[in-house]
């Protein structure tokens, strides 16, 4: 499709649909940070499933209608573009002001606004820190992996979703920017305190990459937190440079999604050409290939969870309908729906899903998401490296 197609007001920003499959919208800042949970539990369930592709897309004519109206008369353009997103049943449709959509281009070039931590659910419903970035706030403070989370500005984290506790450290929704500050109770080996850190402009680290034993033939994990920019070349390097007959294992769990474009990239460091997926905008399919150089011969195995979303299941599905991995852990999320960007009046855009991909087989995933080779609902990692050295990539 060509770019003019889908450029969008006056600042001539080009996203077309091939980029715009991306974090699922009340996940898309915490996904880029790597922030979600490894284990995702009940808040990422079917209950949160992505709706099914039956769902009609929002009428663009509509939604741009109503917030001329709205801005003609004064009122708020973004309110009356959520009441139509909000009638039209769109899962994935939103509509942002101008700072909350800069935030969010900012998450897809690979930085955002927090203290430089993760979080995850343990077993028995806690919630702790499972990284702290180097030099961010959190790690000046002192605060380590393990620590439990209590209360953030003095309210109990509780049961709270992880992705709530995270869009709390961040500030989102309440205007919190950088330089403002955030308190965090914690608790550490029975001594609770409390930390007050200031929040700061980070980039991610959407890939790292680990040797899983000190063998030269050792397997190669690569974790890929988000396809944010640069991703998919993160990982066709890391290819490139492991050992020869050293397997990859390919981690993709709470992993939300990202820049389409950049997990097609990722895909082609596994295949030598090909279909990846196909999708669909208004009814007119388009397909998206690998490139052709790729490596075919390591084995691979890729990781999944619920967590996993989106341009993250684009990349499995298309790893595993062309037999290039064996995919292990437990099914995926289920958001296969391409979504494209509108400008409204006064600098506010509606993030509307136009289409749904599927993968070269031509599933589905949307509401379905994807089923790993082997389920595995405990000690997930441990079973796919298990596979991995039966498959001849090295222990």
């Amino acid at each position: 499709m060509s770019g003019s197609a889908h450029r969008f007001g006056p600042r001539g920003l080009c996203r077309g649909a091939a980029l715009t499959l991306v974090f699922g919208c009340a996940l898309a800042t915490a996904a880029a940070t790597g922030s979600l949970p490894q284990d995702p539990g009940p808040e990422t369930g079917t209950g949160t499933r992505a709706v099914s592709s039956t769902v009609a897309p929002v009428d663009r004519d509509e939604i741009e209608d109503a917030a001329a109206r709205a801005a003609a008369d004064g009122k708020s353009v973004k309110d009356a573009a959520e009441e139509v997103v909000s009638r039209s049943g769109d899962r994935w449709g939103a509509v942002y002001d101008e700072r909350e959509y800069e935030e969010f281009e900012r998450a897809l070039d690979g930085s955002y606004t927090g203290v430089g931590l993760s979080a995850r659910r343990t077993d028995g419903g806690d919630v702790t820190v499972s990284r702290v970035q180097p030099g961010g706030p959190a790690d000046r403070a002192g605060i380590r992996a393990g620590d439990l989370l209590r209360t953030l500005d003095g309210r109990a984290v509780g049961k709270r979703p992880v992705a709530e506790v995270v869009a709390l450290l961040r500030g989102d929704g309440t205007g919190a920017a950088e330089g403002s500050r955030v308190e965090i109770g914690l608790v550490r080996a029975g001594r609770s305190w409390t930390e007050t850190l200031q929040r700061a402009r980070l980039a991610t680290e959407a890939v790292t990459v680990r040797r899983l034993g000190a063998e030269p033939s050792s397997a190669v994990l690569v974790k890929v937190a988000a396809f944010t920019k640069g991703a998919g070349a993160d990982v066709r390097d890391a290819v490139r440079e492991a050992p020869d007959g050293a397997g990859i294992l390919l981690d993709l769990r709470a992993n939300s999604g990202g820049l389409v474009t950049e997990a097609v990239v990722a895909a082609s460091a596994f295949l030598d050409g090909g279909l990846v997926a196909t999708y669909d905008v208004h009814g007119e399919e388009q397909a998206l290939y690998a490139d052709p150089g790729g490596d075919t011969d390591r084995p691979v195995v890729v990781l999944v969870d619920g967590g996993t979303m989106s341009a993250a299941e684009l990349l499995t599905g298309a790893l595993q309908d062309r037999g290039r991995a064996v995919t292990v852990g437990s099914p995926t999320f289920g958001k296969g729906s391409v979504q494209m960007p509108s400008e409204l009046p006064g600098g506010s855009v509606a993030e509307l899903t136009v289409g749904h991909y599927r993968t070269p087989a031509g599933r589905n995933v949307d509401g379905r998401g994807i089923t790993p080779d082997l389920v595995v609902r405990e000690r997930a990692q441990q079973r796919a490296e298990t596979v991995l050295s039966g498959l001849g990539g090295g222990s």
